[in-house]
């Protein structure tokens, strides 16, 4: 498929990377896959399963890749587990709470970034992946990686604004977030050697998303 076009985009929560990678696969024409949602659908399915999920061992004993299911129509993103569409059941508080420690299992980090490379690679239109290990772990040869970030203050005055919460606790919980993501033993948040960073920080959404657009048009040729 000499047309088809990998775009692999990592970063912290807040940054805008959802927001630039939808948005991109829109104008291109590209599928679009959140494997941020995968993570949390997988932790949907833990709790909703009666699994502890403070039990690791539980944990990797109990995944199974099959039952996540995603959307790759960046019109109409969502995650279905075992058939039951969880797109709004996944961004609650307990999921959030309870990703990081999913997250962090090796058997569930394996199961998942299989699937996520299986996905890309049966794409036929080419496809936008985003996470936060996309460019150092799932797709390291994807042609345009790059890694979306803002200051912490920044990513929380956007996340409070989009979710009607206060700042301060906000930006207290992407940066536990932030620490629990960097630190992990397994595909920790990190920048990716080779890949091309873009600070958001005073960028606005628009101007991300046309440099994006102008990088994968380039790299497409």
């Amino acid at each position: 498929m000499p047309n088809s076009l990998i775009i692999a985009i990592d970063g912290p929560s807040g940054a805008g990377k959802s927001s630039v990678s939808r948005a991109v696969a829109t104008e291109l024409g590209l599928d679009y896959l959140d494997t941020g949602s995968m993570y949390r659908a997988m932790t949907w399915f833990m709790q909703n399963s009666g699994v502890d999920i403070s039990n690791s061992q539980l944990v990797a004993q109990t995944a199974r890749a099959e039952v996540i299911q995603p959307s790759i129509d960046p019109s109409e993103p969502g995650i279905r587990v075992d058939g039951r569409d969880v797109s709004i059941e996944i961004r609650s508080a307990e999921v959030t709470q309870g990703v990081s420690a999913v997250s962090a299992v090796p058997e569930v980090r394996e199961l998942m970034v299989n699937l996520q490379r299986e996905i890309a690679a049966n794409s036929s239109t080419g496809i936008v992946v985003e996470g936060r290990d996309i460019c150092a772990v799932v797709l390291p040869d994807a042609p345009v990686r790059l890694f979306i970030t803002a200051d912490p203050q920044a990513r929380a005055n956007r996340r409070a604004k989009e979710n009607g919460s206060e700042v301060t606790q906000t930006q207290s919980d992407l940066e536990k977030r932030d620490l629990a993501d960097s630190t992990r033993a397994v595909s920790p948040l990190e920048v990716a050697p080779g890949a091309r960073v873009i600070d958001t920080t005073y960028m606005e959404l628009t101007d991300v998303i046309a440099q994006v657009i102008d990088i994968a048009r380039a790299a497409r040729g």
